[in-house]
């Protein structure tokens, strides 16, 4: 399964490369990175074949736009795709105090954010984004996060999308979540082209497989799926280490200690493993990995490109790591 192969969402045609680069890391999530290492990370996700970049302003409160639009500028724009968020819009404050390590980015807190679904505020965030990029579109934009805010993202914040994507502005529209119920509400209940579903559609999470997938399928929606290490778990399984952003519980340890025995008994590792099953579904277009060092880049290029033999999923199956009827890499998903 080569990253290079590429998938059309939306009406407008954006093409994704199966394995695309989440930029969250670029925003000095939880340790900071220099500008330096920021282009060279995007360099190197480049010399790998990926042509598709997810962004936010919630990822160091403008920074990872800020780095990333710098890293690509210079690169004929019709070349890769590019998403951000809408949903946070970002406020200067006047006496900056401290960190942004609250939120998880270590970066100087010189900004609030604000959450605004309304009509007005995705329009307003979308235009700061473009100003930090430096860029004069994007071309997908998902509501971002909406848990707390169901009634106004349904009710203002998706159709100020659905207009932007009919003036052309963006060539697809969607939402990014970390849940399953309500991604599944937006692909039944509007006329979204894509949802990013972070952490459910994993080795160890296959929640996203009850009704977000075959609702998305049905619907010809396309799945981008986020966290496939579930933040950490499954990148290097041991104990201490995270899943879900917190100290993953001795259970989930103990299955994922187990999944990396199995892949380095059939020859390969459990980062491929990882990288490889979410594509398995016909819904899933592309696999975000978050990197921010080219060394993190050109691993997960090379994991991904890496095949799975068909003996680890057999057995995962038969002891029980994985579902029976969940796909996996190399089947007919008929």
């Amino acid at each position: 399964m080569s990253g290079a192969a590429r998938h059309r969402i939306g009406p407008g045609g954006v093409e994704v490369t199966e394995l695309s680069f989440g930029a969250a890391g670029l925003g000095n999530l939880y340790t900071p990175i220099t500008d330096e290492d920021a282009a060279a990370a995007i360099d190197a996700a480049w010399d790998a074949g990926i042509r598709y970049f997810d962004t936010a302003p919630h990822y160091g409160i403008g920074l990872s736009e800020r780095r990333l639009g710098e890293a690509l500028r210079a690169r004929p724009r019709h070349t890769y795709a590019l998403s951000t968020k809408a949903g946070r819009l970002l406020e200067a404050v006047d006496r900056p105090v401290g960190d942004d390590l609250a939120h998880g980015f270590a970066v100087p807190a010189t900004h609030r954010r604000v959450w605004d679904f309304s009509a007005d505020g995705i329009r307003r965030s979308l235009e700061a984004s473009l100003t930090r990029l430096g860029l004069d579109r994007v071309d997908i934009v998902y509501l971002h996060d909406p848990d707390d805010h169901a009634e106004q993202a349904f009710r203002e914040g998706y159709p100020a999308l659905e207009r932007l994507r009919s003036e052309g502005v963006v060539g697809a529209i969607g939402a990014g979540m970390n849940q399953t119920a309500m991604l599944t509400r937006f692909v039944r209940d509007t006329d979204v082209d894509a949802v990013l579903c972070a952490g459910r559609y994993t080795l160890l999470d296959q929640s996203a497989l009850a009704e977000l997938l075959p609702a998305a399928q049905e619907r010809g929606k396309a799945v981008v799926i986020g966290g496939v290490f579930n933040s950490g778990l499954l990148a290097d399984p041991k104990p201490g280490a995270t899943y879900d952003y917190t100290t993953a519980p001795r259970a989930l340890v103990d299955r994922a200690c187990h999944l990396k025995a199995l892949a380095e008994r059939h020859g390969t590792t459990v980062r491929a493993a990882a990288l490889a099953f979410p594509l398995a579904h016909p819904a899933v277009s592309t696999v975000l990995v978050g990197a921010r060092s080219p060394h993190e880049v050109r691993d997960a290029a090379r994991q991904f490109a890496a095949a799975v033999p068909a003996g680890f999923w057999e057995e995962a199956r038969a002891e029980g790591l994985l579902p029976a009827g969940v796909p996996v890499p190399g089947e007919d998903p008929a």
